[in-house]
């Protein structure tokens, strides 16, 4: 998507109170009969919770929720399963390193997951959970998967929006680092012939979202600094992790 484009310092992929919010997204709800009614992805008013009024939208954000978390999600670029082959393998290409996500907890379990690819073109991917407790290496996952601990405060149910950054560089190392304990991590004891990502962040593959949230914005930085980041992007975020 990104890949033969000359990319600015800047890139976002998300925003809730843009035109056309999902317009890169495709959405994914649980589709079993006794979940169906309790799992959604619907753009509402941030301070009424009903659904989003005509524009201009104020306060407007897209909230994620299901019981099961890993079968409803948002994904970029979309998912396709009917389509020809060169659409399955359509990739973000995206190369700035620093990922952002501005949303908030729902008190309940929270997902997201990056795919990326080093220099060399080795794919691995990064997963960030509330549910998980310590860092994982799961090497029987094609691609790798590296599973990261997120932490939110759960006292409230609706805690405050909070901007998330993911230093892509930094993950990208960690693949490497984490080899030795692959075998503890993984869930079988086995593991893939695929190889670990090593030494610089490449590009970006996808971006997956999954429930349980609210979400307002996701964008991709050259460098971790805000300095040069529109006033709209740090907008009713209380805090950053």
């Amino acid at each position: 998507m990104f890949a033969n484009v000359v990319q600015p310092s800047i890139i976002s992929l998300f925003s809730s109170t843009g035109s056309a919010p999902l317009q890169l997204f495709s959405q994914h709800v649980d589709a079993s009969p006794a979940l169906r009614s309790d799992s959604l992805i619907q753009l509402l008013d941030d301070s009424t919770s009903t659904p989003a009024p005509p524009a201009p939208g104020v306060l407007i954000l897209l909230h994620i929720q299901s019981p099961t978390l890993r079968t409803t999600f948002i994904r970029c670029p979309p998912l396709r399963t009917a389509e020809s082959s060169s659409a399955l393998r359509t990739e973000l290409g995206l190369t700035l390193p620093w990922m952002y996500i501005q949303a908030r907890s729902l008190g309940r379990e929270w997902a997201f997951e990056v795919g990326i690819t080093d220099t060399a073109g080795r794919r691995g991917v990064i997963r960030c959970s509330t549910f998980q407790k310590e860092p994982a290496l799961k090497t029987n996952h094609n691609p790798p998967l590296l599973h990261i601990p997120l932490r939110l405060p759960t006292s409230q149910i609706l805690t405050s929006w909070r901007i998330i950054s993911i230093d892509l560089g930094y993950f990208t190392q960690q693949f490497q680092r984490a080899r030795s304990f692959s075998r503890r991590y993984s869930r079988d004891g086995r593991s893939t012939m695929a190889p670990l990502p090593s030494g610089a962040f490449g590009k970006v593959t996808y971006v997956k979202v999954y429930a349980n949230c609210r979400l307002r914005r996701i964008w991709f930085n050259e460098n971790k600094h805000s300095s040069n980041l529109p006033w709209e992007f740090e907008l009713y975020a209380s805090s950053s992790k």
